[in-house]
């Protein structure tokens, strides 16, 4: 998704033991290891990457560009382009994506919708698997 530019970095932190109740927009990168029941949306305009790692828990609507997800989701995942689930995934919702990697173990309560752009191309599947 990023070709050959570096990915926007990640300038902010929801910490392990935080709790953020409400709606959360931001720029360039977000990681998120603790607790956030709202929807967290990546600003329009520019590159975003949003991180929710393994200790992480999100209730509600995720979109961003770049979305790495290790952690637990309850809610809706749109990612504009690249949506990368780690072996602890767990999403429980609708997941949309232009282009998908999963690993082994993640798992997806919801339909899997590719997201239509201007090309007509079509959406790509990573399957990341042991030895492959």
């Amino acid at each position: 998704m990023f070709g050959k530019k570096n990915p926007p970095p990640i300038k902010s932190l929801i910490a392990n033991g935080t709790r953020i109740e409400g709606d959360i927009t931001f720029s360039e990168g977000l990681r998120v290891d603790g607790t956030v029941a709202g929807q967290i949306k990546a600003a329009e305009g520019k590159v975003s990457i949003l991180v929710v790692s393994e200790v992480a828990e999100v209730i509600g609507c995720i979109e961003a560009d770049h979305v790495i997800i290790n952690g637990r989701v309850k809610g809706p995942v749109v990612a504009h382009g690249l949506l990368e689930l780690q072996p602890k995934a767990c999403i429980e919702g609708d997941v949309s994506y232009k282009a998908l990697e999963m690993h082994q173990g993640a798992t997806i309560s919801g339909q899997l919708k590719p997201l239509s752009g201007e090309s007509r191309e079509k959406p790509t599947l990573l399957l990341a698997a042991n030895g492959q």
